[in-house]
């Protein structure tokens, strides 16, 4: 067995500081495993949430040597034990205690965007017809385990702090999800422009490079999204069309 050095934060809201733990590493073993290793023989008291340890709840998001990342997905041997690991609780989100962060706002935040609601039924069976491409379209984005990684690399949230006007990166997908459903009638472009502000978003592709599911977030749905709000409100023939279809 070799030996690693992890350089965890500990500290709540008030304050805190990274100490440092040695412990065993094995064959296959991932940071979190390593984690509650330390948790287990050294540190009773230390904070970190997990749930599934398969990469499908989304728990164990925390930032790894500088990196969002989830820690049951991140393998030992793809990091160099040579200097400390550093383990550290996401920078978007209000700190509760060690590597446990507060993210309920954004399940705040959801429950402010319009909910889906579905056209009339096609048939008299009260069923829908889809087309196949559309059923693909929008299955990306269902992926997503709301680990919030991508709101945590987003810059509109982590630097500047507009957690009340930018719904960021995992609530543009689920819009996108909403929106580009073929069934859906409802309209949210104003809300997206208004009040979710989707033109905060510089595209940098930060949000996709950490998806752990791989969702094509600025390609797929953000990049749409803008499209549909541009030519809503700032296409001048779409705008011309509109002061008619007012009257």
């Amino acid at each position: 067995m070799a030996k690693a050095t992890f350089k965890i934060w500990r500290g709540n809201a008030d304050g805190g500081e990274f100490k440092s733990y040695d412990t065993e590493i094995s064959e296959g073993m991932v940071v979190l495993d390593a984690v509650l290793q330390i948790q287990s023989e050294q540190a009773g008291d230390l904070a970190c949430r997990w749930n599934c340890k398969a990469g499908k709840c989304g728990s164990c998001s925390a930032e790894i040597n500088g990196n969002p990342k989830l820690m049951c997905m991140t393998r030992m041997n793809t990091l160099s034990t040579d200097e400390p690991i550093t383990v550290e609780p996401m920078k978007a989100f209000p700190l509760k205690k060690d590597l446990v962060t507060d993210v309920s706002w954004n399940y705040e935040v959801k429950k402010r965007i319009k909910k889906f609601k579905p056209r009339t039924p096609d048939a008299e069976d009260g069923t829908w017809r889809m087309q196949q491409t559309d059923i693909d379209r929008v299955q990306e984005f269902r992926k997503c385990i709301e680990c919030f990684l991508c709101q945590d690399v987003c810059h509109v949230l982590r630097d500047h702090h507009k957690h009340e006007e930018f719904i960021g990166p995992r609530f543009l997908v689920y819009t996108a999800n909403l929106e580009m459903n073929p069934l859906d009638t409802e309209n949210r472009l104003k809300d997206l422009k208004d009040e979710s502000n989707i033109g905060y978003c510089n595209i940098t592709k930060c949000c996709t490079k950490v998806c752990p599911e791989e969702i094509k977030i600025t390609d797929n749905a953000i990049i749409p999204l803008k499209e549909r709000v541009v030519d809503e409100f700032y296409d001048p023939i779409t705008k011309f069309l509109n002061l008619f279809r007012k009257k």
